[in-house]
């Protein structure tokens, strides 16, 4: 089986929609994503990924199912720089985060203090119990840190989402911290990642990811990559942002 997880397009945050590069980044995705033989859509309740994604169902006179544990994952804590207001989870300075060493275990980094005060392991788990019905109705179960292939299949399944919540699926999929995730990569708007499962012995799958983050159906029509989900390159740049 094959899943493909797409982000929204270039973000306007205050309306939850698109910016008009959103839009255009969106057709785009379109245009390759019809070529693809999907069995089932999923999509994020928020504007963002249902705009997103309208225009390739619209383009494949197909419907998604909504979703609302692929929203953006939501939970805020009180982050060590930030002491006046609740910031999101996944967004913290490196050298803030980079010293707890539970932060780097696949199971251990829920228990950190601003974690556990705030209960992101059960957000986690929310949405990755949630995650494991679907590939269970598509006949893949998890069993430990793999999954039993009870149907084994080569269906693709999609889901437009979010960068936060992409990580989350993935460290749950390759079992890894997802803070490793969130701070050690970047998906651009409209980019794609897919994971695809390998069964080297009967019944017995794990899903690989063979593309991360995957833009070129906007480089192979001249458009330029959204900035959006990253920070400066180096300090002394004063038009990209530092926070």
């Amino acid at each position: 089986m094959r899943l493909i997880m797409v982000r929204h397009g270039d973000p306007d945050y205050k309306k939850d929609s698109l910016t008009e590069k959103g839009w255009r980044e969106a057709e785009l995705l379109a245009d390759r994503m019809a070529g693809l033989n999907v069995k089932e859509f999923y999509v994020s309740p928020l504007g963002r990924a249902r705009d997103t994604a309208s225009l390739t169902l619209e383009k494949m006179n197909r419907t998604a199912t909504v979703c609302d544990w692929l929203q953006e994952f939501p939970v805020r804590i009180m982050r060590p720089d930030v002491k006046e207001r609740r910031a999101i989870a996944w967004d913290w300075l490196p050298q803030d985060w980079t010293v707890y060493p539970e932060f780097f275990d696949r199971e251990g980094w829920m228990s950190q203090a601003a974690f556990a005060e705030a209960g992101v392991g059960d957000e986690y788990r929310m949405v990755t119990e949630s995650f494991d019905k679907i590939l269970a109705e598509h006949g893949y179960c998890r069993d430990g840190l793999i999954y039993r292939a009870e149907r084994p299949n080569r269906d693709t399944l999609v889901f437009f989402c979010h960068f936060g919540l992409i990580c989350v699926l993935l460290s749950h999929l390759i079992n890894v911290s997802p803070m490793v995730l969130w701070h050690g990569t970047c998906a651009p708007p409209t980019s794609v990642t897919t994971a695809i499962t390998e069964e080297r012995r009967q019944g017995k799958a794990v899903f690989r990811v063979n593309g991360f983050g995957d833009i070129s159906h906007l480089y192979a029509a001249g458009e330029e990559p959204a900035f959006s989900a990253r920070f400066c390159e180096t300090y002394d740049d004063t038009w990209e942002r530092h926070d």
